[in-house]
């Protein structure tokens, strides 16, 4: 790719994900209510988990699934909302088993493995952290829809700017809607049992 296309792929890929998250955000505040939810989200995949386990698109199917995209050097927000993902699936009790929770790095670069394991400890067992390598991992923030960019730092280190959106899946692995965790985890709990 040469330097003046890279560019221009960026600002493509910028607006692109602009306007879906647009889009997304009207149909989940009911702006949209006889417009069906975008159909274009997901599709085929090849990650690991944190145990080395290989997951792909038909791991979505039979449940619903709860996909959030993030990185384990995030200081506030990932682990904010890998926390309440967390409380939801606790709510749930026993039927926390029939749901997929996935973390899935944009930052492949230093998000190995063994890093998600360490990380998701902290976190409700039922949330699996999803890598690969950058071009794997690249193919799912792009059928995802997911913005995502490192961004350097003075120090030399880089943190990464991201879709924060947490996307709900139903049992076919298709997307359903934007996963809402402005309310108590029992009210979540109780949405996410519909999917079931």
């Amino acid at each position: 790719m040469d330097r003046t296309t890279r560019p221009l792929i960026i600002v493509a890929a910028f607006a692109g994900s602009l306007i879906v998250g647009l889009v997304l955000m009207l149909w989940a505040l009911g702006g949209l209510r006889n417009v069906a939810a975008p159909a274009a989200i997901g599709g085929p995949s090849q990650l690991t988990d944190q145990s080395g386990q290989a997951v792909t698109e038909k791991n979505l199917q039979g449940h619903p699934t709860l996909v959030f995209f993030g990185f384990t050097h995030c200081p506030d927000i990932c682990p904010t909302s890998l926390f309440e993902i967390s409380e939801v699936l606790k709510a749930m009790g026993k039927d926390a088993d029939r749901v997929n929770a996935y973390f899935v790095s944009v930052d492949p670069e230093r998000d190995t493995n063994a890093a998600m394991k360490d990380y998701l400890s902290s976190f409700d067992p039922h949330l699996k952290g999803l890598t690969g390598n950058p071009d794997a991992v690249a193919k799912v923030i792009s059928a995802f829809r997911v913005y995502a960019r490192k961004v350097p730092l003075k120090d030399g280190d880089y943190t990464m700017d991201h879709t924060a959106l947490i996307y709900l899946m139903d049992r076919d692995g298709k997307f359903v809607a934007p996963f809402n965790l402005n309310r108590t985890p029992e009210e979540a709990a109780a949405d996410l049992k519909r999917y079931l």
